[in-house]
């Protein structure tokens, strides 16, 4: 059972990078209204925070409000406050691929350890770091062994409300990964601090759900748990999580009524989406989109989806990353265009600052 009231979590998930329809898509551009249980919502691009960051992936808002941007490539991680980027170190042993490198990162309570999601040359691994005075040190790697490939790499970490990490992992490009209860591929891990099974995960294990393809978001409203998650060809995922449960991959992909396991509460086809990063704010579940380059506003409540998704900004900025909320209730988004499979703007990459309305 889980700790801390964690009975029942959700996630978003979605489809191949190269690569959600079933729902309809609404409105592009600056601005737009989307369709809510509370009324309507509205998403205006307010300002450019930063230009130049090199392929960011990662992004976590320290306690005094700046905020920390990982690069996929380099493996260094940056410091962005008042507009201004500054360097404050480079995780090692980062080796980057067409999809792996320096991925998710987050920052705990106090803001003294960041624990970032990296590629080394032979599998995934988890580390922290010690943030202290505007920099990184003492690196200590707490788990190994998260399949690694040049796709499929997952690579998204969170902090839930119990304290513990949350990790979205891939199959390392393997299928029966996700399957298989002694991989780490493919899972939802919920862990400690010092990467050992959180207490109350099903049957003790790090992970608390299976049969995941690619999960690259994650997101809290509350205990409810959101993620993002790639499919194959044809269908994107949005999947309310229930620990201990089957998500299907790879017997599954979208909705297919498959005994024993959980078909997702929407869908998209892979053109219209292949997200990544999730937030969760005003009862939406957001989800930053690459191959669809826009963002979905998702209506959600209790796991469940209560309105018909809506796209933003379809094209306008290219493909999008990683999406946060930040500290003054807006929404952090960054571009992907210099990850070798978008086209470069002037300015890429870039984090925009997203208000709701």
């Amino acid at each position: 059972m889980w700790a801390a009231g964690l009975a029942a979590v959700a996630v978003l998930a979605g489809c191949s990078e190269a690569g959600g329809g079933a729902v309809p898509s609404g409105g592009a551009g600056t601005t737009g209204a989307a369709p809510s249980a509370g009324g309507q919502i509205r998403l205006t691009v307010a300002s450019t925070v930063v230009t130049g960051i090199d392929v960011p992936w990662g992004l976590a808002f320290l306690p005094d409000k700046s905020a920390l941007v990982a690069e996929r490539d380099s493996g260094k991680v940056k410091r962005v406050v008042d507009g201004k980027v500054t360097e404050v170190g480079t995780v090692t042993g980062v080796d980057p691929s067409s999809e792996g490198g320096l991925l998710g990162l987050a920052v705990d309570s106090k803001g003294s350890n960041v624990y970032v999601y990296y590629s080394a040359s032979g599998d995934n691994r988890i580390a922290r770091l010690s943030y202290a005075d505007g920099r990184l040190s003492g690196q200590t790697d707490i788990l190994s062994g998260i399949p690694q490939a040049a796709i499929h790499n997952g690579g998204r970490l969170r902090f839930g409300p119990d304290g513990f990490l949350y990790v979205g992992t891939g199959d390392g490009g393997d299928r029966p990964n996700s399957q298989n209860d002694d991989s780490l591929g493919g899972k939802i891990l919920r862990i400690t601090t010092e990467g050992k099974a959180a207490p109350g995960n099903p049957g003790g294990r790090l992970w608390i759900t299976k049969g995941h393809r690619n999960v690259q978001g994650l997101t809290f409203d509350g205990t409810q748990l959101y993620a993002a998650e790639f499919g194959q060809n044809t269908w994107d995922e949005l999947n309310a999580i229930t620990p201990g449960s089957n998500y299907g991959w790879p017997a599954a992909e979208g909705a297919e009524g498959l005994d024993g396991m959980v078909d997702p509460i929407a869908q998209w086809k892979t053109s219209d989406a292949s997200p990544s990063g999730a937030a969760f704010a005003k009862g939406h579940a957001f989800m930053a989109s690459l191959r669809g380059e826009r963002l979905w506003a998702v209506p959600v409540a209790g796991g469940k989806r209560v309105g018909e998704p809506q796209a933003f900004f379809v094209g306008k900025y290219g493909r999008l990353r990683t999406v946060e909320v930040a500290p003054d209730g807006s929404l952090w988004v960054t571009t992907s265009n210099t990850d070798g499979r978008g086209e470069s703007r002037e300015g890429d990459d870039r984090i925009l600052r997203v208000t709701i309305g």
